[in-house]
Order: C-alpha cells, then sequence, then structure tokens
C-alpha cells in the first residue's frame, strides 16, 4: 500500500519532505503535484525505481525522461548549456517549460535519449516540487503521470490513489490540478526550436 500524504500547497509541512525524501533514497517511486499536473518520479539512478515507471506508464524503450530540478545551478550540472541559452531559460524559470539540452556524463545513459544524447530538463513553478526537491538535495527523474489509455494528466489525487495505491510508495495531494502540459522547447543544437506547444508563453525563445 502507499502512503498517502496531504502536504500543504503554499505551505509544506517539512516533516513530510523529509518523509517523502526517505522513501525516494529508500528505492520509492513517488507521485507529486507541479505546475503541469502530478508526475510520477524517482532517484535518477534507481535503475530498478525507472523500471518500475516504465511498467506503470506502459513505456516504450524510447520514451524522454525529464531531470526535474531546483534551480539553473542544478540544471546547468546534468546539461551542457551555453551563455545564451542559459540566460533565456533562467529568465524563464520557474516555469511550464521542458528544456531539451544535451547531457553531461552526470547523467545515466539509460536515461538520456539514446541517439541524441539529450535529456530533459525542467524547474517546475510548484511550491511542493521545488521544496521536496531542495530537501532531496537531488534532481527527481520524472516524467507526466498519463496512465494508459489516457490522453491527459492525471489531476485529482484521489483518483490517482483509486488506480495506483499498491503500484508506487508515494502519492503527494497537493491540491486538484488543472492539466497543462508544459511547453517543450529543444536547445540543444543551438537555437531554441518549440517542440511541443504547452502552457509556457513560447514568445522567448521564437
Amino acid at each position: 500500500m502507499s502512503q498517502f500524504f496531504y502536504i500543504h500547497p503554499d505551505n509544506p509541512q517539512q516533516r513530510l519532505l523529509n518523509q517523502a525524501c526517505d522513501l525516494i533514497r529508500q528505492g520509492e517511486v513517488i507521485v507529486y503535484p507541479t505546475d503541469s499536473g502530478y508526475a510520477i518520479g524517482c532517484q535518477m539512478a534507481d535503475k530498478q525505481a525507472l523500471e518500475q515507471i516504465i511498467r506503470i506508464r506502459q513505456l516504450d524503450q524510447h520514451h524522454n525522461f525529464t531531470l526535474m530540478c531546483r534551480d539553473m545551478s542544478e540544471l546547468s550540472v546534468y546539461s551542457k548549456v551555453d551563455n545564451v541559452a542559459f540566460r533565456q531559460i533562467k529568465n524563464n524559470t520557474p516555469g511550464p517549460y521542458t528544456f531539451i539540452l544535451k547531457a553531461t556524463k552526470e547523467v545515466p545513459r539509460r536515461v538520456q535519449n539514446a541517439k541524441r544524447k539529450t535529456i530533459g530538463l525542467r524547474v517546475p513553478d510548484n511550491t511542493i516540487a521545488l521544496q521536496l526537491l531542495e530537501t532531496l538535495d537531488a534532481p527527481l527523474l520524472s516524467t507526466t503521470l498519463i496512465l494508459p489509455g489516457a490522453d491527459s494528466a492525471e489531476s485529482d489525487p484521489d483518483e490517482i490513489r483509486d488506480k495506483l495505491e499498491r503500484q508506487v510508495g508515494l502519492i503527494i495531494h497537493g491540491g486538484y490540478l488543472g492539466e497543462q502540459p508544459t511547453t517543450v522547447v529543444d536547445m540543444s543544437e543551438g537555437d531554441a526550436t518549440i517542440i511541443r506547444l504547452g502552457n509556457g508563453d513560447p514568445t522567448p525563445f521564437e
């Protein structure tokens, strides 16, 4: 059975964040709120937890995962980002954007795009997610929680509990969220290219 934590969306309880991070470090998969619906995530280096996420979402081997980072300095540890891209990203984070960048050697090869050696990175504009990442002191390997047969991200934590309480270690109830996909910006080849139009305004990258 999953743990189920009610965490306040504006003033997250540090005690619960500490417990959540303990579970992540023990290898558990967690469901947590972001600024684009709920996400499912685990430690970046945890192969078994990654395989668990792939099973839950029924993903193929080409799925692009995202590293959720707490800030720009963490993002730049795991990606190769030039000065121009750094400024563009910094001016628009935290926010509903996913940036595709070349991965550094800090990123395990199994979570990179096999052909392009890229990784998605983002800094979410959600207080619970940011404080969770701060407490964990590491990024979370994540993907949007879209269950098999569904078209959009899960937004109701009670429904998530009904569907997944035997498949994940923790579900964080952080409110009822709208489904607003991120805008995906590919900056891996220098110039910014909008790959998917979502909730983030594309204008700064056009």
